[in-house]
């Protein structure tokens, strides 16, 4: 059963369900919020809120496991209204002075950057509140433990929660119903082995409980992250098989699109469920971050 101070938000991204989720998690004054969501689905959050009783202006706090856009892009327009925002200290600059985290994700989504994500404002300072590894976060009666978690991104936290693991993007992507689960990797950060290691940290608290951002809470996080991890290694392994042909980015983005489709099929997944994970773990996205990861650190390895 899910604890009763916990919901699912659903923030319906470009009109789909169970592609983005915002946590919400109240007890007594504290109102809050495991990531904002893009700004885009800032009407789907607010609604979200209301159909439990609160407002965007309710909210105290906001806990974002990363400063993506579709987990912290809505996260400004969250503090304006009066909630304290929670962050990686390496992400926490980028949310006061938003500039250059809006021109790396314009070379990703060019004239796509509007529909996608909505206005990214600026955090102020005031709002924001750094939090370290292994930093408890004591909001009256609710208490979270935030852990780095690199491997996704470098300013990636996952938060623990009585039994539960909030994990962002390092749980990867899961859509309710399938026994399938994806890694989001875009650039400029990803990093494998540095991933496998986080998972085996969280590993080591033996929460029974996960909930990716993209989607939803699940009762089998055991299983769930050893899946990530063998996932994470087919990934390597196919990377090490392609890569040595010197492919352009151009063909590796087709070559991976075309591998992961061939695996969706196998595990039977309907058009819709590949709809919903192409919305929140985009091939091309990944293709490009393997692309990246393969020069920067295998081929430094290597050399």
């Amino acid at each position: 059963m899910v604890h009763p101070s916990i919901r699912t938000l659903d923030l319906n991204f470009q009109n789909k369900s169970q592609a983005i989720a915002a946590y919400l998690v109240s007890d007594g004054d504290a109102v809050v919020l495991v990531e904002s969501g893009p700004a885009s689905t800032l009407g789907a959050l607010e609604a979200g809120l209301q159909a439990y009783g609160f407002a965007l202006s309710d909210v105290t706090h906001v806990l974002l496991t990363h400063i993506h856009l579709d987990h912290g892009g809505a996260a400004g327009h969250l503090a304006r209204a009066g909630a304290q925002i929670c962050v990686h200290p390496v992400g926490a600059p980028h949310l006061i002075d938003p500039e250059r985290l809006l021109a790396s994700a314009a070379r990703i989504y060019g004239d796509w950057m509007q529909m996608l994500w909505g206005e990214l404002w600026p955090v102020p300072a005031e709002r924001l509140r750094v939090v370290n590894d292994g930093e408890e976060i004591v909001l009256g009666r609710l208490r979270f433990l935030a852990l780095s978690t690199p491997g996704h991104a470098e300013h990636h936290h996952a938060y623990l929660f009585e039994d539960l693991c909030f994990s962002g993007d390092v749980g990867g992507v899961r859509i309710p119903g399938y026994p399938y689960l994806r890694a989001p990797m875009p650039p400029p950060e990803l990093h494998i082995e540095r991933w496998l290691a986080s998972l085996a940290r969280l590993r080591e608290h033996r929460f029974a409980r996960i909930a990716p951002t993209h989607f939803g809470i699940y009762e089998d996080a055991a299983w769930h992250l050893e899946r990530l991890e063998h996932t994470l290694r087919a990934v390597e392994r196919w990377l090490e098989q392609v890569m040595p042909s010197d492919l352009t980015l151009e063909e590796l983005r087709t070559r991976f699109a075309a591998w992961m489709e061939e695996e969706a099929r196998q595990q039977g997944l309907s058009e819709e469920v590949m709809r919903s994970y192409e919305l929140a773990n985009p091939p091309f996205m990944s293709a490009d971050g393997l692309m990246r990861y393969w020069k920067k650190v295998k081929m430094a390895e290597s050399s």
